[in-house]
């Protein structure tokens, strides 16, 4: 096989060009594309990995991912002082036979994400929000340097 460079955005997904992808394709033996009927790998009670955006300002830590799909209820959030966790299921709602598939790229089934947050935040200061198919965290950082005075009364 020919060793071609990869482009930058093939080595971040890690697809592979439409040649190399024929070429990868006409490996698949006839038994490997009886298992299921057309090829396709298929692993029962696989999870995805949710792509995320995480950033900060003065005061929060925000966390920004796409649930396209995905109703709020069948979205579990999951907030410790120095973790995120974000799990649901995006299902379904046609049900096609699966030889009437050109192209089945859209991901359908449960998805997950844990994340190590860079700062410690408050878990019970948290506002979620979704507009479009975009989840928007938003968790408040704890204050290290917040100092509060108290006058001491006498009884």
């Amino acid at each position: 096989m020919e060793n071609k460079k990869r482009s930058f955005f093939d080595r971040l997904t890690g697809g592979i060009n439409s040649e190399e992808k024929y070429k990868e394709e006409e490996k698949v033996s006839a038994s490997e594309k009886e298992k299921n009927g057309n090829g396709w790998m298929e692993e029962e009670n696989e999870e995805m990995e949710l792509t995320v955006d995480v950033y900060q300002t003065p005061t929060d830590i925000l966390v920004k991912t796409m649930v396209a799909g995905v109703k709020p209820e069948d979205l579990e959030l999951t907030i410790a002082r120095d973790t995120i966790t974000i799990k649901g299921k995006r299902e379904e709602n046609e049900n096609i036979d699966e030889e009437n598939y050109f192209i089945k790229e859209l991901y359908w089934g449960k998805f997950s994400r844990t994340i190590l947050l860079p700062k410690e935040v408050e878990p019970e200061e948290v506002e979620a929000t979704e507009k479009h198919g975009l989840l928007t965290i938003k968790i408040q950082k704890v204050d290290k340097e917040k100092r509060n005075s108290i006058k001491v009364k006498s009884i």
